[in-house]
């Protein structure tokens, strides 16, 4: 698990978390306990899930980065 380390620092930031199985999942990473991930996602309008994820699904978790944003904004 070399990505739980990395992740202890991420709570409460919004993540992109790949899982083992390809699929990738984003959102605010709420907590790391009980050997799951919970993330709270966006699901449509204004509603949004919190979902667990069991450690062995999680093949890495990381932060977003920052926005370039190229010159002047007029």
């Amino acid at each position: 698990m070399s990505w739980y380390s990395k992740a202890t620092g991420l709570v409460g930031q919004p993540v992109g978390v790949s899982l083992t199985n390809g699929q990738g999942v984003s959102g605010v990473l709420c907590s790391l306990s009980d050997n799951k991930v919970v993330l709270q996602e966006y699901m449509y309008q204004s509603q949004f899930a919190a979902k667990q994820y069991p450690f062995y699904m999680i093949q890495d978790i990381n932060g977003f980065p920052g926005c370039y944003m190229p010159g002047p904004l007029y």
